[in-house]
């Protein structure tokens, strides 16, 4: 699969359905977020990382580029994409924040630390499971239409990599 160029992707209709899946989620997600911990985003720490579709890879791509960000940002094939024994993402400044964060996976946006489930565990009755379910089926059929040969999620650091 020819990774898509950005000016391509921004106008890209498979572009377009994937932030409309995106937009309902975080919609769906309103008031179910940690603002001050990145624990979510060092996989060492939390031992779990987010799988990715290429569709969902190439939107991440369209971040990296959109934001200029330097060629180191995207791992070499050569070198593993960790910074120490927490395995941050990638992705993520100095200072812990996400760099691409509106360009950010499912796995991402559907991944809550310990310490926001603690918060909200009263919420957590009518956590909105089928919503977000119904999201992953329509990224996965996105991901099949986008990519028929490899429409396959696998892990961020892994899939940064190729």
């Amino acid at each position: 699969m020819a990774r898509p160029r950005t000016q391509a992707w921004r106008s890209s209709p498979f572009r377009e359905e994937l932030r409309a899946v995106y937009a309902r989620v975080d919609a769906t997600l309103a008031g179910y977020s940690c603002d001050a911990s990145t624990e979510c985003c060092r996989f060492g720490i939390t031992g779990r990382e987010p799988y990715v579709t290429p569709v969902e890879l190439a939107e991440i791509e369209h971040g990296i580029a959109a934001r200029g960000l330097p060629a180191q940002t995207k791992p070499s094939p050569r070198s593993l994409p960790v910074v120490d024994d927490e395995r941050r993402c990638p992705l993520l400044d100095d200072s812990g924040r996400c760099r691409v964060y509106d360009s950010r996976p499912l796995g991402c946006r559907t991944f809550f630390c310990d310490r926001s489930l603690h918060s909200m565990k009263a919420e957590m009755k009518r956590f909105p499971r089928d919503e977000l379910n119904r999201a992953a089926r329509d990224i996965a059929d996105l991901a099949a239409r986008y990519a028929p040969r490899d429409p396959g999620a696998r892990p961020f650091t892994r899939a940064l990599k190729r």
